[in-house]
């Protein structure tokens, strides 16, 4: 994911830009050599003159960019995207229609183990009647993928992830949460992807996962695409969800 990409490398007076080369891995089955950063010097000594040292340190620019209409590129954005929607409908909830407690749960260390759900579904037990986790739907809307399988196309809405790799949404769920979009007209679409979610933490416990997430293009790379229309959708359909289901 880094070779080819843009570097900065940390020094006293500043960053100084460079490039991740690419490694020559392709028929190799060892372990790849070692990545190396090109900051366009031919010398040590050229090198040196831009600030470059011994030591120091290297990192990938992070940095969100808006592309042409409602779409925008980046790293992150799974599970930042997800934060933001949860925020988003935070801050729009109306208090006075909940009919019962409706808890939002921020979560870490997911990509190595669920551990931080696995700690919520742990303190919470068989208490809990429905769990959503909000996630990345991994979408097949890339021009050289087949289009079989995870199919939700960027920009048609939040997406009800009714199968994954760790979990089934039950179909009378699924149903219930598009007649609830379908109510407050709400974009919403419904599709399968492979990968997991942190709510399947919860369903040893007897607790209904109702997965709900956004679509996401180049999916863990540093050129992640996504569609803010999606982002909307997503938003209201969680406020929806705490507010009427």
């Amino acid at each position: 994911m880094f070779e080819a990409q843009p570097a900065l490398i940390h020094g006293d007076r500043g960053d100084i830009p460079g490039i991740f080369l690419p490694r020559d891995s392709g028929l190799t089955r060892r372990t790849p050599p070692p990545l190396r950063v090109s900051v366009g010097a031919t010398t040590r000594a050229g090198a040196e003159s831009l600030g470059v040292a011994i030591g120091q340190t290297i990192t990938m620019p992070k940095q969100y960019v808006r592309l042409a209409g409602t779409r925008a590129t980046g790293r992150s954005f799974d599970d930042r995207m997800g934060c933001a929607a949860l925020i988003l409908a935070l801050r729009r909830l109306d208090r006075a229609k909940l009919k019962h407690p409706v808890i939002f749960v921020f979560s870490v260390r997911e990509e190595i183990g669920l551990e931080g759900a696995a700690a919520v579904a742990r303190q919470l037990g068989t208490t809990v009647r429905r769990v959503h986790a909000i996630d990345t739907f991994v979408s097949a809307d890339s021009p050289l993928e087949l289009p079989n399988f995870a199919v939700a196309p960027l920009g048609a809405g939040a997406v009800a992830r009714a199968l994954d790799n760790s979990s089934i949404t039950p179909p009378a769920y699924v149903d219930s949460l598009a007649q609830i979009a379908r109510a407050r007209n709400i974009a919403l679409q419904i599709g399968t992807t492979n990968g997991g979610n942190d709510g399947s933490t919860f369903t040893p416990y007897g607790v209904v996962d109702v997965a709900m997430g956004w679509p996401l293009r180049y999916s863990h790379s540093p050129a992640e695409v996504i569609d803010l229309r999606d982002l909307v959708s997503l938003a209201d359909l969680i406020r929806a969800v705490a507010e009427d289901w």
